[in-house]
């Protein structure tokens, strides 16, 4: 149960400002439900994936000890920013300057008392690395004529890096909120162990930084055509995938009984390249140019006496694996090795293998 003011050791006027805080607690609690629930939609939408969302009001007891040290500071309520605060946890240190961008699109920044503290710190020490926006929600974006105060009233959002997170809370659990002066042996690890945090937080960043520039590159090259340039691996063999370069070949499959082609995966197929030897995209290429006829007459042995009108779109890609296999000399082994690699170990392998290293010795594939 709240103490009464009369409780706290305050003077007339800070007992003022704590009595209109508990009259205004619903309007708070409000603005906390609008607030969450706006940065919530907002990173949602935008598709960033945090790694906490908070939000939280001040306690009464905790505004009460911050009056009592400072509450001359203070003509009203509305002067204190921080009743109501939320805090943005982030993966990447790189993302905080994404979600701050959003917050600026959606509330009122006061600029003049918002801090960037993650360029406060000194050079011996890291300090309390964090963007803190002062913000106000805008009439635009949330309006309650019963409570015109909902637009007035200003409110905290801090944004920081998970790494910036376990920072600050190791700094407040190890240091001024102790109470007790840290001697400086202590303080040395702890700055050391603040620039190593740092320091991971940025080569994080980097290395995100450099796989998109990659994957951009690739996505060039793929798009281009200059497939001999890119390696042969899961990102580029997507980007190759996303070309559909077997869909003509499972067009002319389907035509033979008029079949309809259903949707696969094909991303198995990418362990069943890498071991017939393809170093890059152009090896793969090859093997589509130079196996589609074989390919396409193996599909019409397979499926054209019968009446199956429903295929997969892997069988293009399979046919091309197994013609270009038994090309380089594969017997039933490597044959089944194909099978084993796409569907699992099982016996019925060696059967559908014997089944189609016969069809392909039946068509003179060599």
């Amino acid at each position: 149960m709240p103490e009464s003011p009369a409780n706290y050791r305050l003077d007339l006027h800070s007992t003022l400002i704590l009595e209109d805080y508990c009259a205004r607690i619903p309007v708070y609690e409000k603005m906390r439900e609008v607030v969450s629930d706006v940065i919530r939609k907002c990173l949602q939408d935008n598709n960033i994936l945090v790694a906490a969302f908070e939000s939280r009001i001040k306690t009464e007891s905790s505004l009460a000890g911050k009056l009592e040290l400072k509450g001359s500071k203070y003509s009203c309520l509305e002067d204190l920013t921080d009743i109501l605060g939320t805090r943005i946890i982030t993966f990447y240190n790189d993302e905080v300057d994404k979600v701050a961008a959003l917050i600026e699109n959606l509330f009122e920044i006061d600029w003049d008392n918002s801090v960037d503290k993650r360029k406060m710190h000194d050079l011996d020490s890291f300090g309390y690395m964090s963007l803190h926006y002062i913000c106000k929600i805008p009439e635009n974006l949330y309006h309650d004529p019963e409570h015109p105060e909902l637009n007035r009233i200003r409110f905290e959002v801090q944004m920081r890096s998970i790494l910036q997170h376990a920072w600050a809370n190791l700094y407040h659990d190890t240091g001024y909120k102790t109470g007790v002066e840290i001697p400086k042996q202590y303080i040395r690890s702890l700055n050391r162990l603040a620039g190593l945090l740092e320091l991971a937080d940025d080569e994080i960043s980097l290395i995100r930084k450099d796989i998109t520039d990659y994957r951009r590159k690739v996505q060039s090259l793929v798009a281009s055509g200059n497939f001999t340039e890119v390696p042969l691996n899961g990102d580029t063999f997507k980007s190759y995938l996303s070309l559909e370069p077997f869909k003509k070949l499972n067009e002319r499959i389907a035509a033979i009984n008029q079949a309809e082609i259903v949707p696969a995966n094909m991303m198995p197929f990418l362990r069943v390249f890498l071991s017939l030897g393809c170093k890059n995209l152009g090896d793969v290429e090859a093997i589509r140019k130079e196996c589609s006829d074989n390919a396409f007459r193996l599909a019409v042995f397979q499926i054209g006496g019968t009446d199956l009108d429903i295929i997969s779109s892997t069988v293009a890609v399979q046919n091309l694996c197994l013609v270009h296999a038994k090309s380089k000399g594969a017997g039933l082994m490597g044959i089944k090795w194909i099978l084993d690699e796409l569907y699992g170990e099982s016996s019925n392998n060696t059967i559908a293998a014997e089944r189609i290293l016969s069809q392909l010795q039946k068509l003179n594939i060599n």
